[in-house]
């Protein structure tokens, strides 16, 4: 093989990895608060709700809360949180907001904390990209991108084909 077909090889394979790796956003500053690592998974065909993940940090010295948000790709957009109660997951809107203390950081991640997007106006497909506007009760209307990972993503770094996972939003069970 002549070093000229070695070296197309070589930048092709190096572009393949670069294509395959996870993408994530970018970090978001609203005054105190950094918003980092906002993702979603990809949902099934006739899905009417999917789930929102992402980190907070409050860098101030006053607490702040995430009270709603919206976004063109569902009806609403609420905070959630799920719970187990006497062995039964359950999920339920956050009352009031959900509050970001100063100095900490809340993570919504699946099993938890986490945005549900309602009556989803089209299925999220893994690679895409979902905007919403989450609103906080000091830092106000603030733009985030979810980043569309595989439907058993359980982790905004993990790539397409990981495990499925038995949770289904629908029924709120897991």
């Amino acid at each position: 093989m002549t070093s000229s077909l070695m070296l197309r090889g070589m930048v092709g394979a190096i572009a393949a990895l670069a294509l395959a790796a996870p993408v994530h956003a970018e970090s978001v500053k609203a005054g105190d608060l950094v918003i980092s690592q906002p993702w979603t998974r990809a949902t099934a065909g006739g899905a009417k709700v999917g789930g929102g993940y992402l980190t907070i940090e409050n860098n101030g010295t006053t607490a702040d809360k995430l009270v709603g948000g919206s976004t063109d790709a569902a009806a609403k957009l609420e905070v959630h949180q799920m719970s187990v109660s006497n062995g039964v997951m359950k999920m339920h809107p956050v009352e009031g907001g959900l509050t970001i203390e100063p100095g900490k950081t809340v993570k919504l991640a699946p099993g938890g904390y986490h945005l549900m997007l309602v009556d989803l106006k089209h299925p999220f497909k893994q690679g895409e990209k979902v905007p919403v506007t989450l609103e906080f009760e000091k830092a106000g209307k603030v733009d985030v991108t979810l980043d569309v990972q595989g439907i058993g993503a359980r982790a905004p770094s993990t790539a397409a084909g990981g495990a499925m996972m038995n949770h289904q939003h629908d029924g709120h069970m897991k």
